[in-house]
């Protein structure tokens, strides 16, 4: 995979991408659309089984219809970016909300494979940006003794 720091918003790197669609046929098609871009996808059909199914860190971007039954896409979106900031693509044909949604990209339905990755490079642009904001842990070197293959240690 590609680093972030390669990834720019002109040059879409691979994404880990979590498709929450409640129609099945729709569901397919978007795995399938990903995947020919050259992203990793997986999808479920329902908030419930999205959050069941999230590791925080193992997605790069939540793409989710909003009507979906039950937890709506929106409630789902506050969920995950409440616990780790995840970019969200909602992926729908409801109008657009007047006020932006922070850390999300709205792709209207139905969308083509240039709408989508559209879409997809303005969610890495959103990854770099966020990860340009946060410190950058400096490692920590080993001590001599801790360095030492386990068979040499006293």
């Amino acid at each position: 995979m590609t680093s972030d720091a390669a990834c720019s918003p002109n040059a879409c790197c691979s994404l880990r991408v979590l498709v929450v669609e409640d129609d099945p046929e729709v569901l397919e098609a978007s795995l399938e659309a990903l995947e020919l871009l050259g992203h990793w996808a997986t999808g479920v059909r329902s908030a419930e089984g999205a959050l069941d199914r999230f590791l925080e860190g193992a997605f790069d971007v939540l793409m989710a219809d909003i009507g979906l039954p039950a937890l709506s896409g929106l409630e789902l979106a506050g969920k995950l970016q409440a616990r780790c900031g995840l970019p969200i693509i909602f992926a729908t044909a409801s109008q657009v909300p007047e006020r932006p949604i922070a850390g999300s990209v709205w792709l209207c339905k139905p969308f083509g494979l240039d709408q989508l990755s559209d879409a997809l490079r303005q969610v890495a642009g959103l990854r770099a940006a966020a990860s340009a904001s946060m410190p950058v842990p400096v490692p920590t070197l080993p001590s001599p003794q801790q360095a030492q293959p386990t068979w040499q240690r006293a």
